[in-house]
């Protein structure tokens, strides 16, 4: 038996095949591809088609169930109610475009988020874990007992949406002070550019940052006490074991999971739980690596 775990994200989509029954060295195999530009639905899909194809499914062994991490909001049938980084999927029934590339295949979907805190729990052996991932924007989880919470026929942990700052900026849910927006990797460099009235990229505030230039220590300081304080009132509510910070931004900007972890002890009650932050253990791969998971349940 095949199982197939499917990461769709904004700009590339990361396909894992995983045969039980191959030789040793030949039972994974992976594929990245990324969305053609300019955007449109049916070319998303063919390239979905492509790398599908492209992953090496054996004829005589074929997928029998597949997970799908995916970053956009879906309704209880799996339709896609909103996606800002490609709207145009508003409406698409992933699943079963999915059942037409691998007829007679078993297909679940769950939030990105959800996926990496899963496989981030996985990682660490830990049954009570809760996952922030910074990246261009906020996700994260919430896995108990080993389960991820809520669940996924109740909707996925918005970790991103929790306000922790009322007279915070808009973010693109409308709201304003979400923790997106303030510490997504988009946010920290809008203010990084407003605070210098000019345009600044991840590689001017990463050297920035290693130099302890004041302007760059301000803004990623802003984000990782947005980041800690969502953390330090997730907890309260949980009480996990472990807290993992991972996501592209976080990951290319040493010393950032400690800035988070030196504003969560200050925040956190001393009767309080007790909150224990390390870096996540899978990169860039977490959702992938839960999709995976998601497949073999």
């Amino acid at each position: 038996m095949s199982q197939l775990g499917i990461d769709v994200g904004g700009t590339k989509v990361a396909l894992r095949l995983e045969r039980q029954d191959a030789p040793d060295g030949e039972g994974t195999r992976q594929t990245v591809l990324r969305w053609p530009e300019p955007a449109a639905l049916g070319t998303d899909l063919a390239v979905l088609a492509e790398a599908v194809a492209a992953v090496g499914i054996d004829p005589d062994d074929p997928v029998t169930s597949v997970g799908v991490a995916m970053p956009a909001t879906l309704d209880r049938a799996g339709r896609v109610r909103g996606w800002p980084n490609r709207p145009f999927w508003q409406g698409l029934d992933l699943g079963e475009a999915l059942a037409e590339l691998l007829p007679g295949a078993t297909v679940r979907t769950a939030d990105d988020g959800d996926l990496a805190a899963l496989a981030e729990a996985d990682a660490a052996d830990c049954r009570d874990l809760v996952h922030i991932g910074v990246g261009t924007g906020i996700g994260g989880g919430i896995v108990l007992d080993g389960r991820i919470s809520p669940g996924t026929a109740r909707g996925s942990c918005e970790v991103g949406h929790l306000i922790v700052d009322r007279a915070g900026e808009r973010c693109d849910c409308g709201r304003h002070g979400c923790v997106q927006s303030v510490a997504s990797g988009r946010a920290v460099l809008r203010r990084a550019s407003a605070r210098l009235d000019r345009p600044v990229d991840f590689d001017e505030l990463r050297t920035a940052w290693l130099d302890s230039t004041a302007w760059a220590v301000e803004v990623v300081t802003d984000g990782a006490d947005a980041v800690a304080t969502a953390i330090v009132g997730l907890c309260e509510l949980t009480h996990p074991q472990l807290v993992t910070v991972g996501g592209g931004f976080a990951a290319g900007l040493p010393g950032y999971v400690d800035a988070v972890t030196r504003r969560a002890a200050e925040l956190a009650r001393p009767a309080g739980p007790d909150v224990r932050i390390a870096p996540a253990a899978l990169g860039g791969m977490s959702s992938l690596d839960g999709a995976v998971l998601l497949a073999r349940a």
